[in-house]
């Protein structure tokens, strides 16, 4: 019985793909609202180009979504174009879920160590990234991405890791990390790299859609 939940019948199921994707974006929404003092910050201080490289979850969150619409609406003559599309939108969607993902409870968990006080919004922000890592790694197994994508997504990755940390863009933390930037920047570049292999290794054994 639990299997049937796991499985491909159910997974895809438009009953229970439009609840995830109207989950997913309301989640999107409420991230960019999250970030909403630190993009002011960013337009006031910083290039406008930069804007792009601040809300790292959100965006996250909003390939998945995205990705998501491919199952709802399935395209059953797709362009050499649309192909391309997809991939780079479902490769960017699980290597930056899983990285975001396990980042931001990463971040809350060492701020939490060194003294940072913890509320109920730390829980659920623990809980709905954790959710994000898990779902894209879920889901991969039933999208059309390949190698190439995954590596042109870690790529974007990169180049965020690569802004965030010379522009001084990276998402806020707990001020009892301030004095661990530079382990928190190793860390970072790690998670890009991690978040591929695990894609990888799914990819390497999901099931063809």
């Amino acid at each position: 019985m639990l299997a049937y939940f796991w499985s491909r019948e159910f997974l895809l199921s438009r009953a229970f793909l439009w609840p995830l994707f109207l989950v997913n974006l309301g989640g999107t929404i409420y991230g960019y609202i999250w970030y909403e003092s630190q993009l002011i910050d960013t337009l006031d201080n910083h290039p406008l180009w930069q804007i792009v490289f601040v809300p790292d979850s959100p965006t996250a969150s909003l390939f998945f979504t995205l990705a998501l619409l491919y199952f709802l609406f399935p395209s059953r003559h797709p362009s050499a174009l649309a192909k391309v599309g997809r991939s780079i939108i479902e490769a960017l969607a699980v290597v930056c879920s899983v990285k975001y993902g396990i980042w931001a409870v990463s971040m809350i968990l060492a701020g939490a160590w060194q003294g940072a006080e913890l509320n109920w919004q730390h829980f659920m922000l623990m809980a709905s990234h954790l959710g994000m890592a898990f779902e894209a790694l879920l889901f991969f197994r039933f999208m059309k991405a390949g190698l190439a994508a995954l590596v042109v997504a870690t790529g974007w990755l990169l180049l965020n890791d690569t802004v965030d940390y010379t522009y001084g863009v990276f998402p806020y933390l707990a001020d009892q990390l301030d004095d661990d930037l530079n382990a928190v920047r190793a860390f970072t570049y790690g998670l890009s790299f991690f978040s591929l292999v695990a894609a990888v290794l799914v990819w390497r054994f999901r099931k063809k859609v």
